[in-house]
């Protein structure tokens, strides 16, 4: 309201502005004199704030993925019917014969009406989804960053927006590591002189995304060799869940470099880190060395 009304809104970090209060009384008037304070020496920790857009297009990704969760749910409930006369379908249970079969079990009057009623709740959410996939890869067409983002193996128009819209703009962020603490995928750490403990990873920042980058990575990891072996490699040592955690960790920052780079998966593959090799003591390569074949002249 107050940006409709030309008003310029700025949100501070309350963490932030928390730690700046010394005195252990807290008042409104307090409260209003460190914001001035901190307004007047330019210290005020604004942060980032979507726009009108963002935050609408946020919606449609949240409404798509919770009428999906329903649907699940659905179908969930809808197998048991199958198995409870000893028949297991898996996926068959969805075409078109399976379905004919699910209906033709002979059950009780009540178990039929549940069956009933869950199968038009099926039919209801379905065409539903559909309508919302459509508008979510018509919205992708119109976004040049989210359809380099895809380029990326395993992620598809549903992560790639969602990275898009919660990220907001690379130039936030100075390091992957930043990416990572923001989606929530880093662990807690509780250390003190040679004692390090670290916890369970912290789950701050956006849930969806976090929920979609741990998905789109499972499937980087059935694709690609390179993450396969190292999927694997930290199950044995860790646990697949903490395997799942670093893979959609990696994926995080992969994304944010490619982003920010402005270049495909491909190109930012050839780009890489190069650190260690005769010449280049950075570990950086120049974009012109491997357009062009050969480094960039020296100034």
């Amino acid at each position: 309201m107050l940006q409709e009304l030309g008003f310029e809104l700025w949100i501070g970090d309350p963490a932030q502005i928390r730690t700046k209060r010394v005195r252990k009384q807290k008042t409104d008037r307090q409260d209003a004199q460190i914001l001035l304070r901190l307004l007047m020496e330019d210290r005020f920790p604004r942060i980032w704030v979507p726009d009108a857009e963002n935050r609408d297009l946020r919606q449609l990704l949240w409404h798509r993925h919770r009428l999906v969760q329903m649907r699940t749910r659905v179908m969930n409930q809808l197998h048991v019917v199958p198995l409870n006369e000893g028949l297991r379908r898996k996926k068959a249970l969805w075409r078109p014969a399976g379905r004919k079969e699910l209906e033709s079990i002979a059950l009780a009057p009540w178990a039929s009406r549940r069956r009933q009623d869950l199968l038009d709740l099926l039919d209801q959410l379905t065409p539903k989804i559909q309508e919302l996939t459509r508008a979510l890869e018509e919205e992708v067409e119109k976004r040049p960053v989210t359809r380099l983002l895809m380029t990326h193996p395993g992620v598809g128009p549903l992560t790639a927006l969602a990275y898009e819209l919660v990220i907001g703009t690379p130039e936030r962020f100075h390091c992957g590591k930043q990416i990572a603490s923001y989606v929530g995928l880093v662990p807690t750490e509780e250390s003190s002189g040679d004692r390090r403990r670290l916890g369970h990873i912290s789950k701050q920042g956006n849930v969806l995304l976090r929920f979609l980058l741990v998905e789109a990575a499972q499937v980087t990891v059935r694709s690609q060799p390179e993450w396969r072996r190292k999927f694997f490699h930290l199950a044995m040592r860790r646990g697949r869940k903490i395997a799942k955690v670093a893979m959609a960790r990696k994926l995080a920052v992969h994304l944010y470099w490619m982003w920010r780079q402005g270049c495909d998966y491909g190109l930012w593959r050839k780009l890489g880190s190069h650190a260690g090799e005769l010449g280049n003591p950075d570990g950086v390569q120049s974009i012109t060395d491997v357009v062009i074949g050969h480094p960039a002249p020296s100034k």
